[in-house]
């Protein structure tokens, strides 16, 4: 990796570091108000948010620290890096996503029957707060490449979501007392962030499992590895992402005895073709000119 990439790399985990520190706070801090006001404005609603809510900073507090020790240079103990843990935040803020919304809903159907009125006034001017300092924190996990990010963004949608349905059922209120409008509205936003998240969640499992990277053809990678000049056959060809962002290959490909001495050769070629499907700094390429060998999975010392 070169040193302009390496500080790029750099600067991007930061700039994660930064955005998931802001989106903690917010939502820690508006968590507790929530509390407040739920209990000022005599609001269910506004109440169970806020243990939503804290649910949320919780999570988010666990991915921010996962972000961070995820930067840690390899050693004896973890010789491929720390990357996975940064997947460590994101399984479990998609884990409380999933549960709160599954909460909002098993909160949400009483209500249908039995709809409660509140302050509609205080959701209003609640709402609108609660829109602006989410909106905000959706905006900057945005800009975010990383699954922390990625999966954090799903939760300020979520609250943007949410609040924007209080702000309407409170000027619905206003007008027509139409208290069962608030459990719909959140059983629906409910069910649309389950919608997004859980693809989002199996992806992350997917990753750990060390599934295939969705972004690398890999029926393709074999083919053209195969196509390679000198290339016989290939065997225990794995690919696997360590983070959702990093890819790594190892492959073994047989060559004729009489083409040992192209062996270098054969690898950088392989190397190009494997940087071309998104992978960049990862690739281990064996040799071997015994069919023997490459079943069992040895390799020409090159």
């Amino acid at each position: 990796m070169s040193k302009s990439d390496k500080n790029h790399n750099h600067s991007h985990q930061d700039q994660s570091k930064k955005n998931i520190k802001i989106a903690f706070f917010i939502n820690f801090i508006f968590s507790i108000s929530e509390f407040f006001f739920g209990f000022l404005f005599n609001s269910v609603s506004i109440m169970s948010d806020a243990v939503h809510d804290l649910g949320d900073s919780i999570s988010i507090g666990f991915a921010w620290f996962f972000q961070g020790y995820s930067e840690k240079k390899q050693d004896e103990r973890f010789t491929f890096g720390y990357n996975r843990f940064s997947l460590l935040g994101a399984l479990i803020t998609g884990v409380v996503l999933i549960c709160g919304s599954f909460f909002m809903i098993y909160r949400s159907v009483p209500r249908l029957l039995d709809p409660q009125p509140v302050n509609y006034s205080g959701m209003f001017w609640l709402s609108l707060v609660a829109i602006a300092l989410n909106g905000y924190a959706a905006w900057i996990l945005s800009k975010g490449t990383s699954k922390n990010e990625g999966m954090l963004n799903l939760h300020m949608l979520e609250d943007v979501l949410g609040w924007i349905g209080v702000l309407i059922v409170s000027i619905l209120m206003n007008f027509t007392e139409a208290y069962r409008l608030d459990p719909i509205l959140s059983i629906l936003i409910a069910l649309y962030i389950l919608y997004k998240t859980i693809p989002e969640f199996f992806t992350t499992m997917k990753i750990l499992l060390n599934g295939s990277p969705e972004n690398v053809n890999v029926k393709s990678l074999a083919n053209s590895i195969k196509n390679v000049p000198a290339v016989k056959d290939l065997s225990h060809f794995h690919i696997w992402s360590l983070d959702g962002e990093e890819n790594a290959l190892i492959v073994t490909v047989l060559i004729d005895p009489s083409d040992i001495d192209k062996a270098r050769e054969v690898k950088e070629v392989i190397a190009e073709i494997a940087h071309e499907s998104s992978v960049k700094n990862h690739i281990t390429i064996e040799i071997t000119t015994s069919k023997e060998e490459l079943e069992k999975g040895y390799s020409h010392n090159t």
